[in-house]
């Protein structure tokens, strides 16, 4: 049995390759393992019949695409209006014809000339090569921005005159360029609106080829997407004057305590008081222990809180000027690299089960993202009021020195006396009521100061007039 195994191996292999070698490739080797469209069409014949039938399932599929391609294009550029008017002379043709109707047969030519026509105007593709540019991305309320349309003819024919559409903001600008001539170029300046605080969106721009009846129209983008930023409207306001708690960069406040660097006087030594304190000489003269007493300094952190509940304001100018004020007072202390934190009262959605107890904050790295951010700011109908964005203010930031509250005339004086009071002890609290065109004036109510300005530029002022009394 062991001299027969050899023998049966080596009589299996001769015969197995004489059947590969002579008998050629079997047909289910052709198709073993293989799965396409022909496989399954034909399986594995090759005849003529099989060739054929693979070629017009090629052409039908060839078809089908071009027929795809094609009604993707024609249903991109017939409006509304053109498929109504293909429709009533399909409509008119049929029963005109059939009917004996002359009238109606004229309406199906008419119909059908409208389509000749508007068939006429998708002809040719434009010679142009259009570019936007913004001057500026960033401007203020009020100055002026613009953006430039550039149309170049890199070709050696004149352009024939086109209009082209420049989406601004919510509105549409139809752009009207001139016949450009050979390796010629035209610029034209869009002006852009800024006299509402906001982001606008400026383009694409876009060509558009339609028939004087508007039954077809082509668009062509040209460019992207741009946005102009358009910041609130700000004041310069001197480092000093938010300096209603005074820093290490600046006076000592009025708070005592044992130890500081801002020196204030000497007092008797009382149990409890560290012995580091105690001033030797003072003791050698009095007779008495005595001790150096300090006045505290510390690191100034301020907090801007705008309100931006609809019931806190009379209306939108009142909203805007209280925007400003908090973007004044925030990029100040920006600038003058304080410690600061600026937030404004989360929105509540519309079909939410409980109100959102939140507040968002801006960011506050440069004065720029923070302007950036304010210009994206706006009245809420669902949001917290100030009082109790101030109550979660108070309890989630450390170290609070200066608190500011941004508020509408809508606001009462008790209203902003509890916000008052959901702040740590210590902390001074400013309020500024934002009244336009109002008579500026300064109250002073416990623990609590209430600013009503009806100019921006009142603001300083009323801020000079605070840190002087």
């Amino acid at each position: 049995m062991t001299d027969r195994r050899p023998v049966d191996t080596r009589s299996r292999r001769p015969v197995a390759t004489r059947s590969r070698r002579g008998a050629g490739p079997e047909r289910t080797g052709t198709v073993a393992g293989l799965t396409n469209v022909r496989t399954r069409l034909v399986g594995d014949r090759e005849d003529v019949a099989a060739d054929a039938v693979v070629g017009l399932v090629r052409a039908w599929r060839t078809a089908g695409r071009l027929v795809t391609r094609t009604w993707d294009e024609v249903s991109s550029v017939v409006t509304g209006l053109g498929w109504t008017v293909l429709l009533l002379t399909l409509v008119a043709f049929v029963v005109g014809y059939r009917l004996g109707l002359r009238e109606v047969v004229v309406v199906g030519w008419a119909g059908a000339v409208l389509v000749v026509v508007a068939a006429a105007a998708l002809l040719g593709r434009s010679r142009l090569v259009i570019r936007m540019s913004l001057p500026q991305a960033r401007v203020v309320v009020g100055d002026a921005a613009g953006v430039t349309v550039t149309a170049e003819n890199p070709a050696r024919l004149p352009s024939v005159p086109t209009t082209v559409e420049l989406p601004i903001g919510e509105g549409l600008v139809d752009v009207a360029i001139p016949a450009v001539a050979p390796r010629g170029f035209h610029q034209q300046h869009v002006p852009v609106p800024t006299t509402r605080r906001g982001v606008l969106d400026v383009g694409p721009v876009t060509g558009v080829r339609a028939d004087p009846v508007g039954l077809v129209r082509r668009e062509l983008v040209w460019t992207a997407r741009e946005q102009v930023v358009v910041h609130p409207r700000t004041i310069a306001i001197p480092s000093t004057s938010t300096g209603l708690v005074r820093d290490l960069e600046g006076q000592a406040t009025t708070d005592l305590s044992p130890a500081d660097i801002s020196f204030h006087a000497i007092r008797e030594y009382v149990p409890g008081d560290d012995p580091r304190t105690i001033h030797w000489r003072s003791t050698a003269k009095t007779g008495a222990f005595m001790v150096r007493q300090f006045e505290d300094t510390r690191r100034s952190h301020l907090v801007v809180a705008l309100g931006v509940s609809r019931t806190e304001f009379r209306d939108d100018d009142e909203f805007e000027l209280a925007v400003s004020v908090a973007a004044s007072l925030g990029s100040r202390a920006v600038r003058d690299g304080r410690e600061v934190t600026v937030v404004v009262s989360e929105r509540t959605p519309e079909f939410a089960k409980r109100p959102v107890r939140a507040v968002h904050p801006l960011p506050t790295v440069t004065p720029t993202r923070l302007l950036d951010a304010f210009a994206r700011v706006g009245l809420a109908d669902a949001c917290l009021p100030i009082a109790e964005v101030a109550a979660l203010v108070g309890r989630d930031t450390a170290g609070i020195s200066v608190a500011f509250l941004v508020v509408g005339s809508s606001v009462p004086v008790t209203s902003l006396r509890l916000a008052a009071t959901r702040f740590p002890v210590g902390v001074e609290v400013v309020a500024v009521v934002c009244e336009p065109e109002a008579v500026p004036r300064s109250v002073r109510v416990a623990g609590l100061t209430v600013m009503t300005i009806g100019y921006l530029e009142d603001l300083r002022h009323a801020l000079h007039r605070s840190v002087g009394g």
